[in-house]
């Protein structure tokens, strides 16, 4: 990766891409530094903390920690990712969306964009709506900002913030290197490595000091916290062996995503002679490549919203009291229980089959292969390729899903190992930045082979 990184650089064209991108970055950082007026955002910040295990919680990973601080960018680029989410589903239920995607070819392409963009706005404007009012009710606004000038300030802020990032995403895979959109949500996970750090380093001395009895409950409640705060305090710590061994954990994740990433299974395809006029066409064997996970990180974002929304709702409407049966209810759906873990499992293997089914259809493919005159060695055309094809798929989106399932839940179940809740990061936020790096880097390579061939093409 550095090595290709640095061929980059030496070529003029690709080093003005990379400096382009790297200043939408800056530009993307420095909007994540600008808190929106009338927000008290030290209280908003505790609130989110303790609504780490919600739907909020993963706004917060996916905005690199500007949601919990309600900066200018808080809202970033979920509107636009929803948005896609959407109107990809619509793609395959909408016939005139279907016939834009499969035949309206350039044109069809920027119609779909366009609706995006309005689609992208109009969740903006609700998320904004549905942040503000959250913050009113938990009474997390500045002290005098009740009137309709403050919540029109911080909507209108949120929304044009979104919008603002949806701009940069769109001007970076213009201009720049990579797809913008994902250049910019690994930016945002990336960012908060140094937060992860401190926490690790905090863990360990507040761990060290447990262990030294310096450190108590008792102590802690002496010098004004609650007894919840104090509890928080003391199940921050962290060993140091658990330190070594989440990093371990970290790399061997790393090593296994990248050996999963471009993995595909490829079907031999042998094309039958044909004659016209007085040359013959034909007669070469090609593949059809099967990625292993080919629905990429959609069905863990989903299965976590889904599965992480009974406790949103309750943390909106408020955490039950120890000691009721409502608590107890809640204790056992949290993001740290069995059942939680067993509905997200079973969640991400749900949908990975869902978008495997939308985005690779059989039928259609062993179509295409009849109509060039292709063929499946040991299969007839028609329905026999499709049972084929079918099943294989079948297999391949299983291997793939229990993939995702694994990666999603290990960080769950070191953070049990190693007696601490709060590890910074999560399943998806590797498989984002690993998967965006590989991209990226493609991406320059492919540029470079491009120039490479410049010359000989001419």
């Amino acid at each position: 990766m550095i090595q290709t990184i640095r061929k980059a650089w030496g070529i003029p064209e690709l080093r003005k891409k990379i400096i382009f991108t790297l200043l939408m970055l800056l530009i993307f950082r420095i909007g994540n530094a600008i808190t929106v007026p009338y927000i008290n955002v030290d209280a908003l910040k505790m609130q989110l903390d303790s609504m780490g295990a919600t739907i909020l919680g993963l706004y917060n990973v996916m905005s690199g920690g500007a949601f919990a601080t309600a900066t200018v960018f808080a809202l970033s680029i979920q509107p636009y990712i929803n948005s896609s989410i959407i109107i990809q589903l619509l793609t395959v239920a909408i016939p005139y969306l279907e016939r834009l995607a499969r035949d309206g070819g350039e044109e069809g392409r920027k119609k779909i964009q366009s609706i995006t963009r309005y689609t992208t706005v109009g969740i903006a404007v609700l998320q904004a709506v549905g942040y503000y009012m959250m913050m009113k009710n938990y009474g997390l606004l500045a002290s005098g900002a009740d009137g309709i000038w403050p919540a029109l300030v911080i909507v209108v802020s949120l929304i044009a913030g979104s919008a603002f990032v949806m701009w940069m995403g769109e001007q970076i895979t213009e201009f720049g290197v990579g797809n913008g959109i994902s250049v910019i949500l690994f930016a945002g996970i990336i960012s908060r490595v140094p937060t992860m750090i401190s926490g690790m380093v905090s863990g360990v001395q507040t761990w060290s000091s447990v262990q030294k009895g310096t450190l108590t409950l008792e102590g802690l409640m002496s010098v004004g916290y609650s007894e919840a705060a104090a509890q928080n305090v003391l199940n921050s710590a962290m060993a140091p062996w658990g330190v070594a061994l989440l990093l371990v954990g970290i790399l061997a994740l790393i090593v296994f995503i990248v050996f999963i990433q471009d993995a595909e299974r490829r079907i031999p395809v042998q094309y039958a002679k044909r004659q016209v006029g007085r040359k013959m066409y034909g007669g070469q064997s090609s593949n059809l490549p099967m990625k292993v996970n080919m629905s990429g990180v959609l069905p863990v974002i989903f299965a976590q919203s889904i599965a992480s929304l009974p406790i949103t709702i309750w943390s909106f409407i408020g955490i039950p009291a120890e000691g009721t049966i409502s608590r107890a209810i809640y204790d056992a759906i949290d993001a740290q229980s069995a059942i939680y873990i067993l509905v997200y499992f079973l969640m991400i293997i749900g949908f990975s089959y869902f978008y495997s089914s939308i985005q690779f259809n059989p039928v259609e493919i062993a179509n295409n292969l009849k109509k060039q005159g292709g063929f499946i060695p040991g299969f007839r055309p028609g329905k026999p390729t499709v049972d084929f094809i079918k099943k294989v798929l079948n297999k391949i989106t299983m291997f793939g899903a229990i993939y995702l399932a694994i990666v999603s839940i290990c960080p769950i179940l070191a953070s049990k190992l190693i007696g601490n809740d709060s590890i910074g990061i999560g399943g998806t936020s590797v498989i984002i930045v690993v998967g965006v790096a590989l991209e990226t880097v493609k991406s320059l390579e492919n540029q470079m082979l491009m120039r490479q061939y410049k010359g000989f093409l001419e």
